[in-house]
């Protein structure tokens, strides 16, 4: 049995089921509260809070994990990337409050204090450049240090930066870009083994469905003289798929996947060169 460590609340967990869901591994369970639950075959879900994933991992609790990287960075602990999932984007500032003036990194004065819910990642951003604070550990709200006092500026997560700006806070510069990971100890799937191939195996599931996301399927009726025209508007993956229709030899049928960002152009070429018939429908997977 593979066990596979996700955030247990969150945005984050809900888009983790989603993309499981999607691969054929769906969540089964009978309470929103339970700590495990089956996602068929040989996989199981332990639920546990996401800053506590790469520690199950590593310590081998459990075999794989979703987390983000900043999560993974802050831990410390040797871990793998088996997959870049693409959600929960969002990046690691620092950031002043606007009353300090400060303007860039350099312009902070020696001996600031820095609330944060990152420590490690803060120490080791401030080291680089030899810059001595003092952390403020904080387990989150770190954006109203600077307004009570206990801080001069912050380090903390923001994916639009609208929360910093609230606060009256100004990003001086940017750590750590994260999003969601897949993880595992490394090495765990190299090799033969039956849980390495389990590993490669569900990563490989887990991959179809995010690369189908932003994919469609075209396909439609054109006549065969502007198939050279046709082949610029559907390149598809390796040039659009062609098939006779029983007109007479007028028109044929072409399939081709197409990324869904600018759909509407591609349709409305379709049109220009005389295409009929057009369908389009989404793509549960994609594998290359």
């Amino acid at each position: 049995m593979l066990r596979i460590a996700i955030p247990n609340k969150g945005r984050l967990s809900e888009q983790t089921r989603e993309l499981f869901g999607d691969a054929g591994l769906e969540v089964r369970t009978g309470s929103d509260r339970a700590l495990t639950a089956s996602l068929g075959g040989e996989f199981e879900a332990l639920f546990v809070r996401a800053q506590d994933i790469p520690e199950f991992v590593a310590d081998g609790a459990a075999d794989v994990g979703v987390t983000g990287l900043d999560l993974v960075r802050e831990s410390g602990r040797e871990l793998e990337t088996l997959l870049d999932l693409g959600f929960g984007r969002c990046r690691l500032v620092l950031a002043a409050h606007d009353e300090r003036g400060a303007a860039s990194t350099a312009c902070l004065p020696r001996g600031v204090r820095v609330a944060t819910s990152f420590p490690r990642l803060t120490r080791e951003f401030f080291a680089a450049r030899a810059a001595e604070v003092e952390i403020v550990p904080l387990s989150g709200a770190a954006e109203i240090a600077p307004h009570i006092g206990i801080a001069d500026v912050v380090v903390d997560l923001t994916s639009t930066g609208s929360t910093m700006k609230v606060n009256g806070l100004r990003e001086l510069e940017t750590l750590l870009e994260s999003t969601a990971r897949l993880i595992a100890r490394p090495g765990a799937a190299a090799g033969n083994g039956a849980r390495a191939v389990a590993l490669r195996e569900l990563g490989v599931a887990l991959a179809s469905v995010l690369r189908a996301r932003d994919q469609r399927y075209v396909m439609a009726n054109v006549p065969r003289a502007a198939l050279e025209r046709v082949r610029r508007v559907l390149p598809g993956l390796r040039g659009p798929t062609v098939t006779e229709v029983l007109d007479g030899g007028r028109f044929v049928a072409v399939h081709a996947v197409v990324p869904a960002a600018g759909l509407y152009r591609t349709i409305a070429e379709l049109q220009a060169v005389g295409g009929e018939g057009i369908l389009v429908t989404r793509i549960e997977r994609l594998l290359p």
